[in-house]
């Protein structure tokens, strides 16, 4: 597993395949505690301001209660902690845990005065949590990257109180989230394809197909989840207009994969037909396309 915050994928990914269950695990790790967290860690506010809507929807069916206690997994910078901070109050807590030392420091500055909110680095698979301590475990875009979803998930579960639950929202497949599909057509007629991930390999779909994310939290021990789409809008530009769109589709996401490591003629010529794709789209600064979601929740299920 890795937690992250992000919701992409590292740039340039081997399949499983290719892998052992360790080395996918440890590429991860490796990725986002250096490059992934990085490259992330300068997008962050426009990160959160684009899944406020998912965050939010995911907040609701959690249902968290003052004086709760959350594990926060995948963490990234802390916009789903201190969400989560708001809710459970002074009297409740936080835990909040990503694999990125470089995105726990900033999740740390902006919690300096929220006393119940913790920040650690730490891999969901093996961190020693308290066990049955945790009323909810909560992710926004962590778990899809996951190199040992069943460790991880059932470490998690570990965590959780009997009565507690696990709660998180993941992409649904791309051919349903145009925000990403739309500027990878428009790079890809000029920039090969990056690989397509395989169906258990970590990325931003691993956990698009509802049967794959039954099978894997019924293994870990979690009861049969409850999976519900949640649609909304991404914009590009958040209002800053077409270049701004541009800039924002060609560095995030499956257009940003195909784009790592080719040349510049190749690289400008791409990015020219995906502003070409674009314009069409800008609305007062806005370049907003359809964005596809699973709510997924689970009760933690018997020992």
């Amino acid at each position: 597993m890795i937690a992250t915050g992000s919701g992409q994928a590292p740039d340039r990914f081997p399949g499983a395949a290719m892998l052992t269950r360790e080395e996918i695990h440890e590429a991860q790790r490796v990725y986002w505690d250096g490059a992934g967290g990085d490259k992330w860690l300068r997008r962050s506010d426009d990160i959160d301001a684009n899944v406020a809507p998912a965050q939010r929807a995911a907040l609701a069916t959690a249902d968290i209660r003052a004086g709760g206690r959350v594990l926060d997994i995948g963490c990234g910078t802390g916009g789903s902690t201190l969400a989560l901070a708001e809710r459970v109050g002074v009297n409740g807590r936080v835990l909040a845990l990503d694999i990125s030392h470089a995105m726990i420091g900033v999740a740390r500055n902006r919690a300096l005065s929220l006393p119940q909110v913790e920040c650690v680095v730490g891999d969901a698979a093996t961190h020693a949590f308290e066990r049955e301590s945790f009323d909810l475990a909560f992710s926004r875009f962590g778990i899809m990257f996951f190199g040992d979803p069943p460790a991880a998930f059932a470490n998690i579960r570990g965590a959780l109180k009997p009565n507690g639950k696990l709660v998180f929202v993941c992409w649904r497949p791309i051919d349903e989230n145009p925000w990403m599909r739309v500027p990878l057509r428009a790079v890809c007629k000029h920039a090969p394809r990056p690989p397509r991930p395989g169906p258990e390999d970590p990325g931003p779909f691993a956990f698009g197909d509802p049967a794959r994310a039954t099978r894997v939290l019924t293994a870990a021990g979690f009861a049969t989840p409850r999976i519900e789409p949640f649609d909304f809008d991404i914009d590009l530009a958040l209002g800053r207009g077409l270049e701004a769109a541009v800039e924002t589709a060609s560095n995030v996401g499956a257009a940003s994969a195909a784009l790592t490591g080719q040349p510049d003629d190749v690289r400008a010529a791409a990015v020219d037909e995906l502003r070409r794709e674009l314009a069409p789209l800008e609305r007062d600064g806005r370049v907003a396309l359809a964005a596809a979601v699973w709510i997924v929740s689970a009760a933690r299920g018997p020992a």
